[in-house]
């Protein structure tokens, strides 16, 4: 009788055990949510980050950790009162990295459209100091009521894509690509993942770095693989360089390292030609550079209008 009382109130206890672990597994992973917002263990930030706030595992560039305590010294004041430190500034990707990590955070929902909660982030606290990061000749150009528009109804952002690439006639300064991710509200309050890459323009002002102008645009899906040839490299210099200009004699095999994919061909005048593309989340190539191998056997770049030759 009394072994088999033993016996019970072991497995009783044994159950309770059983029973209080699983419930401290429960709070452990509520705490670590929780925890996200309250203490700086990056490991646990960035556990979070993957699972709540992104559909890939893309590495997030922007993660320079701008939190509560860096917005207050900001808060309440205009735009125009707002000074950036220095070391946010020193160097043109510096910059770009900084202010992508600024408005990491930053919410700018619109009425009739959400994700199903309250307040998100730090709501629109980030986009006057971020509006900073401007040069004084973009500000002039852009009020800060036309750059808070640039992001209607994008509630989170992870910058995913940053790489330098050649300046053209509407920029000076050193330029950019970018691409990045964002959640958007939607119409049944679902928030959705959208896609969007651009150029950034760097501006030297006094001894730091600004952006001296933005642009970017949304991402198309199913348009690839439905809509033909000019979402893929090789068909687009096949097709342009190739039938249009009749100047592909022979097309190398492609090299691409990670999204950045270089096309190169051997032309009908002579020249070695490479045309490289970069290669967005959605898999369309987008066209960023032109060049052709000069007589000393160095690679010059180029401007070629392929649509010319069609006239």
């Amino acid at each position: 009788m009394m072994i088999t009382i033993v016996f019970s109130i072991l497995v009783l206890l044994a159950i309770i055990v059983s029973k209080q672990n699983k419930h401290v597994t429960v709070d452990n992973d509520l705490h670590q949510v929780y925890r996200y917002s309250t203490n700086d263990n990056n490991d646990n930030y960035q556990a979070i980050e993957t699972e709540y706030f992104r559909p890939s595992n893309l590495p997030i560039l922007n993660n320079k950790d701008f939190r509560s305590n860096f917005f207050s010294q900001f808060y309440g004041k205009e735009p125009d009162n707002i000074t950036l430190p220095s070391y946010l500034l020193e160097e043109p990707e510096d910059t770009i990295i900084n202010y992508f990590s600024v408005l990491k955070q930053a919410a700018n929902p619109v009425e009739g459209k959400g994700t199903g909660c309250g307040t998100l982030g730090y709501s629109r606290n980030p986009y006057p100091v971020a509006y900073n990061f401007l040069s004084s000749n973009y500000q002039e150009k852009l009020s800060y009521d036309e750059f808070l528009a640039l992001f209607e109804n994008m509630l989170h952002m992870n910058l995913i894509k940053v790489h330098e690439v050649p300046e053209n006639e509407s920029c000076d300064g050193t330029r950019y690509f970018i691409e990045f991710e964002s959640i958007v509200g939607s119409e049944d309050f679902i928030g959705h993942f959208a896609y969007y890459y651009g150029f950034i323009c760097m501006e030297e002002e006094g001894e730091n770095y600004k952006i001296g102008n933005i642009h970017f645009q949304g991402e198309d899906y199913l348009c690839a693989p439905y809509h033909g040839w000019n979402y893929i490299g090789e068909a687009v210099v096949d097709i342009t360089y190739g039938n249009w200009c009749s100047l592909v004699e022979e097309r190398y095999e492609t090299q691409q390292d990670g999204y950045v994919k270089n096309i190169y061909f051997k032309g009908t005048d002579g020249y070695e030609y490479w045309i490289q593309f970069f290669q967005l989340t959605n898999g369309k190539d987008i066209e960023i550079a032109q060049y052709r191998k000069n007589n000393n056997g160095e690679w010059e770049l180029i401007k070629m209008n392929p649509k010319g030759c069609l006239d």
